[in-house]
C-alpha cells in the first residue's frame, strides 16, 4: 500500500448509521483485523492497556438490549421512540466492537513512573483512539459500515456481568458494524490551512 492509498482510506471512512447483517467479510477475518490492529496500535511506554470485545449476531442484539433497557429507565417517554429507533439500527447491524482500557494495567504504570502518573489516564484514551481509528479504517477498507458509540458509563455494569469481564476494565466506546444500506451523511470539513500550520 502506498501512502496515497492509506491517506484515501482515511478520507473514506465515514459514519454509517444504517446497516444490514449481509457484510462481505466472515467474522474469522473481522476478528484478525482487530487482533492485529491490538497489536500494531502503539501505546505510550508500550502500556498495552486496550481491550477489546467482539460481538456477533444474537450476542451484538444483547448488547444494544441491554442500552434500550437501561436508557427506557432515564429518557422521556415521548423521547423514547426516537431512542429505541437508533438503538435498533445498531443492533440490526453483523455485530459490535466494545473497546475497553484495562485500568489496572494503567494503574501499575502510575506507580512504576510515577513522575508522569496524571498522564497515563490521558495516554490510554489516545491508544484506545488510535485503535478505534485503526479498525474503523480497515472495516472500511473491507466494505462495512461502522460507527461509535458512547453508552457509557450507563451501560458498564450491565456489560461486565453479561459477559463476565473484568472489574478493571473500562468502557470507553461501542462501534457496531455491518453492512451499509444508505449512505453516510453529509460532512462538512474545515479547511486543512485552517487546521495545520507548517514554520520553517
Amino acid at each position: 500500500m502506498n501512502t496515497d492509498i492509506f491517506l484515501e482510506a482515511l478520507k473514506n471512512r465515514r459514519t454509517y448509521y444504517h446497516l444490514d447483517k449481509d457484510i462481505p467479510v466472515t467474522p474469522e477475518r473481522v476478528r484478525e483485523i482487530v487482533e492485529r490492529a491490538a497489536v500494531s496500535t502503539p501505546s505510550a511506554f508500550n502500556m498495552q492497556s486496550a481491550r477489546a470485545v467482539i460481538l456477533f449476531g444474537a450476542q451484538s442484539g444483547i448488547l444494544w438490549n441491554i442500552a434500550k433497557d437501561t436508557l427506557r429507565k432515564i429518557v422521556p417517554e415521548a423521547a423514547f421512540p426516537s431512542t429505541e429507533a437508533k438503538l435498533d439500527s445498531f443492533a440490526a447491524g453483523s455485530g459490535t466492537i466494545l473497546y475497553f482500557e484495562d485500568m489496572d494495567i494503567v494503574g501499575a504504570f502510575q506507580e512504576k513512573f510515577s513522575t508522569y502518573r496524571d498522564n497515563f489516564p490521558v495516554w490510554s484514551q489516545q491508544a484506545s483512539g488510535m485503535l478505534q481509528s485503526n479498525i474503523w479504517t480497515a472495516l472500511e477498507l473491507e466494505g462495512l459500515g461502522a460507527s461509535l458509540q458512547h453508552y457509557n458509563p450507563l451501560i458498564d455494569a450491565a456489560v461486565k456481568a453479561a459477559w463476565n469481564l473484568p472489574e478493571s476494565w473500562k468502557l470507553i466506546a461501542q462501534m457496531p458494524f455491518g453492512k451499509p444500506v444508505s449512505p453516510p451523511d453529509a460532512k462538512e470539513s474545515v479547511p486543512a490551512g485552517e487546521r495545520v500550520r507548517v514554520f520553517g
